[in-house]
């Protein structure tokens, strides 16, 4: 198989058949060492190999979602912040189905490379590539169907409904590529090839940022600008992405013969990718909910304040989510080859690299919630009220690092069911109840509150179902 890859990739090289197959045989070993590291290298060095491109992507990723946010604050106005957050669940919920996909087809590919099986692994990829397209087109159509209806009933008012609209409109256009942009970047980390992923993310955002400078400030295009900006750029990182997994010397790439949807596989992709998707569905029904909340008990400019106050939290738990991006694939491989504690070793320190970036949020939140909300706009009301929500929302936020560890691990192993319960604990089971009960007594400082009581009592809940796996795992050993 080596040597008909090198004569295929004589020309490409420009050299003999010889030296074509030795280059070529060099590029594949190395490749399949870079796989198989994850089962004999130092966990903390994977940790840090895995997880640091990650969180510099998403870091790069939350600062955009900063620049983009102030951007439409002091260029369009309050109001468009305010519509902004209306998007959120429609965000959230397109988020859902690509996480369905991407985690899951990700979390597969992992586990069959730690068993090493590469076929089974290579049709998991075209299965990723199909399904993306199916579901990024479906959810495009019926949304763009249905946009006004679904944008009122996630809480838009005649004032935030047209900016949120106009916003919407681009980014559903555009959804299709959306879908296959994070899929392929889950894919990629899963294939050993963490820094490509943060390559294609810094990319995005990068050209994000001079997007979004030229279509709302310079061509005062407005939100709509905005959304045009995030499409474009994530086009043209899906073709990088493309080209990347055309290369026929690695072990996954495109090829005929791996896209046709074969039920076993789809099955295993959505079994694991469901926690993923209920976790983001649920996301989208506690944003519809407190939107409502907030509209309720503060009006449009509670909803622009408790869109900052997203943003800062998201600014800080990217972090977060870069650990875990990091952590997948070292668990799911070493999960797949029984290599138990390797696969807790990496588990103890994405929870406590976690905390640690969690606490200097936190802080800064509690010293700074003023300065930080200035940054998002100059109207003195949503100041204000942006400054109270972001201390309230983020009175312990160091504990939820704890719970969405635990959580994406026994979703990195296969463990579908336990990781849907942790998934929906905090939000579905917590959260949304408090959200609509503390109001009663406290009114508007009563949905903020609810936020940090429902983190408090999901990471409470959730170490103790750790401890009695670890348990089980030891008696199986």
């Amino acid at each position: 198989m080596t040597a008909f890859l090198a004569l295929i990739n004589a020309k490409r090289f420009g050299c003999s058949d010889n030296k074509a197959y030795l280059c070529t045989l060099f590029i594949y070993m190395t490749n399949k060492q870079a796989t198989l590291e994850l089962g004999t290298k130092p966990v903390g060095q994977l940790l840090a190999q895995y997880a640091m491109p990650a969180i510099v992507a998403m870091t790069a990723s939350s600062l955009y979602n900063i620049i983009d946010r102030a951007f439409i604050g002091q260029v369009v106005g309050p109001e468009a912040i305010a519509g902004l957050g209306i998007t959120f669940p429609f965000m959230n919920l397109s988020g859902a189905f690509g996480a369905a996909v991407g985690v899951g087809a990700s979390t597969c590919i992992s586990v069959r490379l730690g068993q090493k099986d590469y076929k089974r692994a290579e049709n998991l990829l075209g299965n990723t590539v199909t399904l993306n397209l199916i579901i990024g087109f479906l959810f495009m159509v019926v949304c763009l169907i249905f946009l006004d209806p679904i944008l009122r009933f996630f809480g838009a008012s005649d004032v935030t409904l047209p900016y949120a609209r106009e916003f919407m409109t681009v980014i559903l256009l555009g959804n299709m590529v959306t879908h296959m942009y994070f899929g392929m970047n889950a894919v990629l980390r899963a294939a050993g090839k963490p820094r490509h992923a943060m390559y294609a993310t810094l990319f995005t955002v990068l050209c994000n940022i001079v997007l979004v400078i030229a279509f709302v400030w310079w061509l005062r295009l407005g939100i709509r600008g905005a959304a045009l900006a995030t499409v474009t750029s994530q086009s043209l990182a899906l073709c990088w992405q493309m080209w990347l997994f055309s290369d026929k010397r690695e072990i996954l790439h495109l090829k005929r013969g791996i896209y046709r949807l074969k039920a076993d596989l789809v099955r295993n992709i959505i079994a694991i990718g469901i926690s993923p998707f209920l976790m983001n569905v649920t996301s989208c029904v506690i944003v519809i909910f407190m939107n409502n909340q907030f509209v309720r008990y503060g009006g449009d400019m509670a909803v622009g304040a408790y869109s900052i106050a997203n943003s800062v939290v998201m600014v800080f738990f990217m972090f977060v989510m870069g650990m875990n991006q990091g952590m997948q694939p070292i668990v799911g491989y070493n999960y797949g080859a029984e290599k138990y504690d390797r696969m807790f070793r990496c588990l103890w320190l994405t929870i406590a690299s976690a905390t640690g970036i969690l606490l200097v949020g936190w802080a800064l939140s509690m010293l700074f919630p003023d300065k930080i909300a200035r940054i998002f706009t100059t109207d003195p009301e949503l100041i204000a009220l942006s400054a109270r929500g972001i201390k309230l929302d983020m009175l312990v936020f160091f504990v939820v690092a704890s719970q969405a560890v635990i959580t994406n691990f026994f979703q990195c192993i296969g463990k579908v069911k336990v990781s849907i319960f942790l998934s929906l604990s905090r939000q579905l089971f917590m959260l949304l109840p408090m959200a609509y009960l503390f109001p009663l007594l406290w009114e508007l400082d009563g949905v903020w509150y609810s936020m940090p009581a429902s983190d408090l009592a999901s990471c409470l809940m959730t170490l103790p179902i750790l401890w009695w796996y670890m348990k089980k795992i030891r008696i199986k050993q």
